[in-house]
């Protein structure tokens, strides 16, 4: 995908290169037009993305001061103070990007004192692959180049949504936090895989292809999963007995239920 004309010479930094930050500086390196900077408190972390073309940053107001957009990429509980040390050398026109949970496009605006554009996003780990879905708050604050910038930005890296506040904490639920119940459940089948006398390295690189497979199939326009899965299963076969055993020891409720104990707790 070329890079968009609205992020044409764009300079993005990111505070906080760990895992998510990174990921987003790492998938958006080597793009034509973009210049990336990084700052974290550990420069050691920025040894990878320094290979990628990344140039380090030495302080928090620097960064911001080289930058248009900046990420947050620091813990939720390090926001404030994070941007408290940035007030010095925001400007009207920089944007803001807070992927931190649970701190609120409210709490951006005090912390930076309306100074500039803020914005509220929540990524998932996909994005370490550049596979991420991203939700965008909707924000009638938010000027429509600016937003339709971040949506360009954040396209170059995954997929992103933009959700009013009300869904932020199901989609956290749903989707940031749906890795970990992917791999638990490919986890199980790879134990099953053992189980039945694959090694553990062949049962993980089964699994995982049937996931990819799976995915795709998922993918393709108008499909359905519920009819999907009735194609699987034949007339008094293996499949439907597997499933029936499914449905019997309500593991289709236990996922549901998993996905609302992380929205109650969210």
């Amino acid at each position: 995908m070329d890079t968009p004309a609205s992020l044409h010479n764009k300079r993005i930094g990111c505070i906080g290169c760990g895992n998510m930050g990174g990921a987003i500086l790492g998938g958006l390196a080597g793009r034509p037009g973009l210049h990336l900077f990084g700052y974290n408190r550990t420069p050691k972390r920025l040894e990878p993305l320094l290979a990628k073309g990344v140039k380090p940053v030495a302080d928090i107001p620097g960064l911001v001061a080289a930058s248009d957009i900046v990420i947050i990429g620091v813990k939720p509980y390090l926001v404030a103070e994070t941007l408290q040390a940035a007030l010095p050398a925001l400007r009207p026109e920089s944007v803001v990007i807070s992927i931190a949970a649970g701190v609120t496009l409210r709490d951006l605006r005090e912390v930076v004192q309306n100074r500039c554009h803020v914005v509220r996003v929540m990524p998932n780990t996909p994005a370490l692959v550049g596979s991420g879905v991203f939700a965008i708050e909707e924000d009638p604050q938010l000027p429509q180049p600016v937003l339709g910038m971040v949506l360009d930005l954040f396209s170059l890296i995954g997929q992103p949504i933009v959700l009013p506040e009300k869904k932020f904490n199901p989609f956290m639920a749903l989707v940031g936090c749906g890795p970990a119940y992917v791999f638990h459940f490919m986890d199980a089948l790879a134990e099953a895989g053992v189980t039945m006398g694959f090694t553990r390295q062949e049962a993980i690189d089964l699994v995982t292809q049937l996931f990819l497979g799976s995915a795709r199939l998922a993918a393709v326009p108008g499909s359905h999963p519920a009819i999907l899965r009735e194609q699987v299963c034949s007339p008094a076969g293996v499949t439907i007995a597997a499933m029936n055993h499914l449905d019997r020891t309500a593991v289709r409720g236990h996922i549901i239920d998993a996905v609302l104990a992380a929205h109650a707790k969210s």
